[in-house]
């Protein structure tokens, strides 16, 4: 009896790697398209080529291609050749920051909006039962969670408890009339089309937009992944800069643990052009200024860091994602793990690489 495949899009990423192990764990055969662009994006260190190299070592039941979403002809061949037992696409490939997507719009553009047409297409032609399941962001909304009614509550902004949005964002908050940065609008139109080809085609497709996603296979780059990138800082002995609204802005925070069993559940039950949010919810979000805190905790180490009063433009102030929706579709899902769970996974899965590189720039 053969396995059925899986292909994953981005599989070096923190989602993509985690997606590749959950699904060679559970029979697949999975091949990965990953091409390392978040080298090419935020710098050597956050290559990752490393994990690519690891998950090929270790795992039987992966393979890896080079291969560049925006390549048409590559992805028709690689979908079109595994047509016959092909389950499954995740699609967690992109460009992920909304201040380096306007050094580049037109690459942002290609990668995040053009590749995921690609996919969505030579799905459509080989293999249009397949579940086809995407990585969106909550930066589809703009910064429209921006005109909350917040109120300073002394380390973070926070909604009143009476607030119908205090157990989070749902999928109604309107998308019109707001800033979202290129990264945001390229994500448009990919989040669109995902769920298009869903509605017009009737393939069984999911948009998960999420809010931080994060873990501690997580590269973490300044401009990209800052639970990471501000544990690393406050390990290494980085300056770490905040930008804006005196570090009080809120983000949830969801491990790739839990977003990739919220992939494996609508799999096994999969919707028609579904649109869920997905992130730490109320089970776990934190502040700038509050994980600066537990970061030195965790660390034993005091953070060098300073508040810069340029906020990024298109930035949130505030974010919590409402689960329910998923929930209500998909009975039982809860979330594993928390803020501080998170963090300790990153410190204790780096400490010694971080520790390593601030001893060479002492």
């Amino acid at each position: 009896m053969t396995n059925p495949v899986c292909i994953v899009t981005g599989s070096g990423g923190l989602i993509g790697s985690e997606s590749v192990k959950h699904f060679v764990s559970q029979g697949y055969d999975v091949i990965g398209l990953e091409n390392d662009m978040r080298s090419y994006f935020f710098g050597p260190e956050a290559s990752t080529q490393p994990t690519t190299d690891r998950l090929q070592d270790e795992l039987e039941g992966f393979r890896s291609f080079d291969v560049d979403i925006r390549d048409r002809a590559a992805v028709e061949r690689v979908i079109a050749d595994n047509a016959n037992r092909l389950e499954l696409v995740i699609h967690t490939a992109a460009q992920p920051s909304h201040d380096w997507a306007a050094r580049e719009p037109h690459t942002d553009f290609f990668v995040n909006a053009v590749g995921t047409l690609n996919l969505l297409q030579a799905l459509r032609e080989s293999k249009p039962e397949a579940t086809f399941i995407f990585t969106s962001t909550n930066k589809v909304y703009g910064d429209r969670p921006n005109y909350l009614p917040l109120e300073d509550t002394g380390s973070r902004l926070e909604l009143p408890e009476e607030h119908e949005y205090w157990g989070g964002i749902p999928t109604s908050m309107s998308i019109d009339h707001t800033m979202h940065s290129l990264f945001g609008a390229s994500k448009v139109a990919a989040d669109v089309l995902v769920q298009e080809y869903g509605r017009y085609f009737d393939m069984p497709t999911v948009c998960f937009r999420g809010g931080c996603l994060t873990g501690p296979a997580h590269a973490g780059a300044e401009l990209h992944g800052f639970l990471s990138y501000l544990m690393r800082a406050t390990v290494s002995g980085r300056k770490y800069t905040i930008f804006g609204y005196d570090g009080k802005q809120v983000r949830d925070n969801i491990h790739s643990v839990d977003v990739v069993r919220a992939f494996q559940r609508f799999h096994e039950a999969p919707r028609t052009a579904a649109v869920y949010n997905l992130g730490g919810g109320r089970r776990s979000n934190v502040s700038m200024l509050e994980a600066i805190e537990m970061c030195q905790q965790i660390a034993g180490k005091e953070l060098d860091y300073e508040l810069s009063d340029q906020a990024r433009m298109g930035d949130h102030r505030w974010w919590i994602s409402d689960l329910s929706e998923f929930q209500r579709d998909y009975p039982g899902y809860e979330l594993t793990y928390g803020i501080e769970d998170v963090l300790h996974e990153i410190h204790d899965a780096n400490a010694e690489q971080w520790s390593a590189e601030a001893a060479a720039t002492s």
